[in-house]
């Protein structure tokens, strides 16, 4: 309790407030609602077989399968009406796309419940390079394609189950359904909202993986070159009517011309400029008092 007590107040859950841990959270309850609701299911259905000859007729015929769907193993008794019983065995084997949803959604639970605990107790070590997150984000890209293989997978095999234990479908197999004078009914079917709502947390968590494929690609830095920046600003060059500005040096003019910045212009002050003070006097402006006398 006080490490968690510690980790609270150090801020190392602060992660599951941002998109990619609040997601990892989402991906990790989802996926053990989608092999829950698919893994732990089992069902029955009940048919009637009323035979002409009244003793002969069985009225409740009770059917039961489950996961994994090997349909092809399920069996019943049920009455001929014209002396022992024969055996039918349902339809079809779908333990494949069953288990290979199943499955799927397993190694998820797994592989996020890991991928907390790296966010929140070895945080700094993730973000010390991005060898974790490209490790992340290649994991995300892979189980997003295993989420949409499977959910495509096992939503036809489900329908593939309901048309296997459909009642209507299985009193085809019976022959006394078939003889003239007997009925057939179904008394109950088989109830699949489990297995609906298994299809709906797959096609969920399909959609978590997906949006959580840009979180991750972000902490790669992968997108970092692609970033465009605001150029830097640039220092405004200074006009002709700006050299009196402080700190700007003008080169000196030929002694014969007229100056054109002496007008409110800035006047190089060549008494404070070394070789300039030799032999001739400056006034306060830097222009020379006694240039004819140098010559």
């Amino acid at each position: 309790m006080e490490v968690v007590n510690q980790l609270v107040s150090n801020g190392e859950f602060r992660v599951l407030k941002m998109p990619l841990g609040f997601i990892k959270v989402l991906q990790w309850v989802f996926s053990i609602f989608a092999f829950a609701t698919c893994g732990s299911y089992s069902g029955e259905f009940r048919l009637s077989v009323d035979c002409k000859n009244k003793t002969e007729s069985d009225l409740n015929i009770k059917v039961e399968f489950d996961y994994p769907f090997r349909l092809h193993q399920v069996y019943f008794d049920a009455p001929t009406c014209r002396g022992p019983e024969e055996r039918i065995f349902l339809e079809g084997d779908y333990s494949s796309s069953a288990e290979f949803f199943v499955t799927v959604a397993v190694l998820v639970f797994l592989y996020s419940l890991a991928a907390l605990v790296t966010y929140i107790f070895l945080q700094a070590k993730y973000r010390e390079t991005n060898k974790g997150p490209i490790i992340d984000f290649l994991v995300t890209v892979v189980f997003t394609f295993l989420w949409l293989v499977s959910l495509y997978v096992w939503a036809k095999g489900l329908t593939d189950v309901k048309d296997a234990t459909d009642p209507e479908h299985v009193m085809t197999l019976i022959k006394a359904c078939k003889i003239e004078g007997n009925k057939c009914s179904e008394k109950h079917g088989p109830v699949m909202s489990g297995l609906n709502t298994s299809v709906v947390f797959g096609f969920l968590n399909f959609v978590l993986w997906v949006g959580n494929l840009w979180f991750v690609f972000k902490e790669t830095g992968w997108i970092a070159p692609f970033m465009r920046h605001p150029p830097p600003s640039q220092e405004k060059q200074l006009a002709p009517e700006s050299f009196g500005a402080p700190g700007y040096v003008q080169e000196p003019q030929g002694y014969g011309q007229p100056d054109p910045y002496s007008q409110g212009g800035y006047q190089p002050d060549y008494g404070q400029q070394e070789g300039y003070n030799q032999g001739g006097e400056y006034n306060q402006q830097g222009a020379p008092t006694s240039f004819a006398n140098q010559m």
